[in-house]
């Protein structure tokens, strides 16, 4: 209990010192955090994406797309319990900066296929019958200040010409983890519309969904979905909804390491302030641990004070950084909805904040530690007064 009252008055000796310590330990938790989430953000898909569910797309590329004869033959595949499609179809709205994922899609499977999203039955009724309707996510809709009954239209940029749609329902997410920020319509719609206009493209589609009977399956269900069209003029790449997630990842993956090396750089540069204001306290202490040592203190004792005064400051410091990591991922959140869906801070995030905060406090204070307690006991009288 005494060294407790000793460690804590040490801390606060130098007031400005250890508050300006303490905010600059705080600024880079902030920012580790905030870094920390942008990963988690990048990899949310992956995290929500199930694993009876497999995504067929052309061999050769995403862009290229697939014969809707294709439907029945998947359909027919062991394993498979059920079959959606859709196509991306890259619409804007009002302006290329109100940037959000709009696809074309069979409504009653693909809706089937994802029971995370929460659809009221009446506005899935309604969309299900009007083919020009459409669902956006919840978040979506509060974005764009969008109700039950508007009409919304789409500049389409794979499709050209201006594309009117009804909001037929709102869905939510089952968890927070659920992307609310996607705007989909009947596929029909699309089809009956380009085969009028573009012939070619019709009676195609972008991606095939597919339920799984049993996931711990789903390789052979993959490999005989693609010996079906091996050799065919569209020949299939079929993989689990996390690999073909991971696959547009990937190509951000320079960009995450960068992320990620910044954060370790956040971490050894408060590390070095940290270590700073424990040698410049060492130092000024030198007397009073040479008088604690004439009192019976031993090494293990001023061990404790410095390391303690160290661990004050670092967990005053990260837990101050934890509390303005929420407003401020919450203004991200707002401000970046269009790129990251979904931005929540993770616990694991937290974790890692408590954890760099003991780390850094023991790494900062080692060799003052070991420095006091080496000190002859003359010669640290001797720089008393």
């Amino acid at each position: 209990m005494i060294l407790l009252k000793m460690i804590l008055k040490n801390a606060f000796r130098r007031k400005v010192r250890t508050g300006l310590t303490v905010l600059a330990f705080a600024i880079a938790i902030l920012a580790f955090g905030l870094l920390r989430t942008v990963i988690g953000a990048w990899y949310a898909g992956v995290e929500s994406s199930s694993a009876n569910r497999l995504i067929t797309r052309n061999a050769v590329s995403l862009i290229f797309p697939l014969p809707l004869s294709y439907y029945e033959k998947i359909r027919h595949a062991e394993g498979v319990t059920s079959v959606s499609y859709g196509n991306w179809f890259g619409g804007i709205y009002i302006s290329e900066k109100n940037f959000f994922a709009n696809f074309a899609i069979q409504p009653e499977t693909y809706l089937g296929l994802y029971p995370e999203y929460i659809l009221p039955e009446d506005q899935k009724e309604a969309f299900l019958r009007d083919r020009r309707g459409f669902v956006a996510g919840r978040k979506l809709a509060e974005r764009f200040g969008w109700d039950i009954g508007d009409v919304v239209t789409l500049k389409g940029t794979i499709y050209p010409g201006n594309w009117d749609f009804e909001l037929k329902g709102i869905y939510r997410g089952r968890t927070q983890n659920t992307d609310e920020t996607q705007f989909f319509f009947h596929w029909q719609y699309l089809n009956e519309t380009i085969r009028q206009t573009m012939p070619s493209m019709a009676d195609k589609v972008g991606f095939y969904l597919i339920g799984v009977r049993d996931p711990n399956h789903s390789a052979d269900v993959a490999r005989e979905i693609d010996a079906m069209f091996r050799n065919s003029p569209a020949e299939t790449l079929t993989e689990t909804e996390a690999a073909f997630i991971m696959g547009f990842i990937s190509m951000s993956q320079a960009i995450i390491q960068v992320i990620n090396v910044v954060s370790i750089v956040v971490i050894i540069i408060i590390l070095a302030v940290v270590a700073n204001t424990m040698a410049m306290t060492t130092r000024e202490r030198i007397g009073e641990y040479a008088v604690l040592k004439t009192l019976g203190y031993t090494g293990l004792h001023i061990t404790i004070l410095i390391v303690g005064e160290a661990l004050v400051i670092t967990f005053l410091g990260s837990l101050l950084g934890i509390a303005l990591t929420y407003p401020a991922a919450a203004g991200f959140k707002q401000g970046l909805s269009a790129f990251f869906p979904i931005f929540n801070i993770e616990r694991s995030t937290i974790w890692y904040d408590l954890g760099i905060a003991g780390a850094v406090g023991f790494a900062a204070s080692f060799i003052p530690a070991v420095q006091a307690v080496r000190i002859r006991i003359a010669d640290g009288l001797r720089r008393i007064g």
